[in-house]
């Protein structure tokens, strides 16, 4: 089990979009947010469902998502940074198409709340006092961060002020939970759709609106929480092979007198010296290091051409806000810029799969990098009915229950061997007979690109 430890952040980069329909715009997003190291990354109008698992999935990040059930569009996506200790607050209304993540903050400083939510232009006033409702509940207990796209064209953030009652009522509801809201500037056409709140007076700084997704409407907004959210570092180390002299090596297992130090002994007792010489030398010749996490990871399709499309995007968006390009000009870019990802990330595909026979490592470590990271175990209860929600508790349960194969509580009662094996006691008295032919000929027949276990289990 890998050794982990706690650190801590006093700032968190963030940025929130508004996508209409991620279909088109992942490959995007993905180059943006390695281009930019964001922790937190805040979608509405996914237009998820369960046909896009595979491609929701970014490499280095926990996804939590809320898919719009029964119908077509909306849906709200966060992506959080893999080192970050959060856990979604679950929440039965489907209704809503909001989620809620909790990040825990350091020792001694509060948690971190973080609210993602899209609300429907036609969304009527039962399913909004639903949410005003879920809002009053977790803004009291802890620091609150709240993101989205909640249509109301109508208020005046400046005076707030607002002509429909939906827009009062949420005016009214902004006010009850003492949260003040962030953006200053339209974010779709002269609107001012997409919002930023906050709870606690310094919780987020440096808002900025400008640029697109893809070629989404709604404008996107990057800022910064300040608070102390807990990073979980770990402090397993692994031997650094890129330091590694294997000269020195090679010069030491040379060294030594293997057939005086084997000579007499048994295979198990061989072995046991054999490897404490290896170690010794291992620890001579190879530095440790600790175990980095994902953050550096560069994406395998992601190329420099690329990012400096992604640069150029961005410089011309500004010179069309300032009218020095036409927006047919930066719409054409962007088009191509996309269309140059797409088939970028698909030639790498392509490749992987051709060479799939004679490199499996590569194809299922692609593969694997798609897979959204494991979630926290859920609590767990013991023999006794008692829950187990820390950490340390599950492992307690977990140990248990493993145990208990070898004891009186399995399956089979100690001295009763299994049905099949009844009769055998002779066959397995008998000592396994190794000839130098047999192992020569299945090393011979070893896939170099499976797991040691995997290719020798096979015979």
């Amino acid at each position: 089990m890998p050794m982990l430890g706690v650190d801590s952040i006093t700032q968190l980069k963030c940025i929130y979009a508004n996508a209409r329909s991620m279909g088109n715009k992942q490959e995007e997003l993905e180059a943006i947010v390695q281009q930019d190291r964001y922790d937190l990354v805040a979608i509405t109008e996914t237009w998820w469902d369960d046909s896009h698992d595979w491609s929701a999935a970014m490499d280095g990040y926990k996804l939590f998502r809320r898919d719009r059930q029964g119908r077509r569009g909306g849906g709200v996506a966060l992506y959080v940074r893999e080192c970050f200790d959060c856990t979604e607050l679950q929440d039965s209304d489907d209704k809503v198409e909001c989620l809620w993540v909790r990040m825990r903050g350091k020792a001694n400083k509060t948690d971190i709340l973080l609210g993602v939510c899209y609300r429907p232009p036609n969304q009527v006033e039962e399913t909004d006092e639903s949410f005003y409702k879920r809002l009053a509940v977790v803004s009291e207990s802890c620091a609150l961060v709240l993101v989205g796209d909640f249509n109301f064209p109508d208020i005046c953030w400046k005076y707030n002020t607002a002509v429909s009652k939906q827009s009062r009522r949420f005016l009214e509801c902004v006010e009850d939970n003492f949260l003040t809201q962030l953006v200053g500037e339209p974010t779709r056409g002269g609107a001012l759709l997409d919002l930023l709140f906050m709870n606690r007076e310094g919780l987020v700084g440096g808002v900025m609106v400008g640029g697109h997704l893809g070629l989404s409407d709604h404008e996107k907004i990057e800022f910064s929480i300040l608070g102390e959210a807990r990073k979980v570092v770990s402090k397993t180390t692994t031997m650094d092979f890129r330091r590694a002299n294997f000269g020195l090596f090679k010069a030491l297992v040379e060294r030594v007198p293997s057939e005086t130090v084997l000579k007499g002994k048994g295979v198990q007792e061989g072995w046991t010296l054999f490897k404490k010489e290896i170690l010794m030398v291992q620890d001579q010749a190879i530095p440790m290091c600790r175990k980095s996490n994902r953050r550096g990871k560069q994406l395998a399709w992601l190329n420099g051409e690329l990012l400096l499309g992604l640069k150029k995007k961005r410089r011309v968006y500004h010179l069309w806000r300032k009218g020095r390009a036409t927006w047919e000009e930066y719409r054409d870019l962007v088009r191509s810029y996309r269309e140059k990802i797409r088939k970028a990330k698909a030639q790498l595909e392509l490749n992987l799969a051709t060479i799939i026979r004679d490199n499996k490592k590569c194809f299922y470590k692609y593969v694997n990098s798609k897979k959204n990271p494991k979630e926290n175990i859920f609590p767990l209860m013991d023999t006794e009915g008692n829950v187990a929600t820390s950490d340390e508790e599950k492992a307690k349960v977990l140990n248990a229950a493993f145990a208990s194969v070898f004891n009186s509580e399995s399956s089979y009662p100690q001295g009763t061997p299994p049905l099949e094996l009844e009769g055998k006691d002779e066959e397995q008295n008998i000592p396994p007979l190794i000839q130098e032919e047999i192992v020569s000929d299945i090393l011979h027949h070893l896939d170099t690109h499976k797991s040691m276990m995997g290719s020798i289990q096979e015979y």
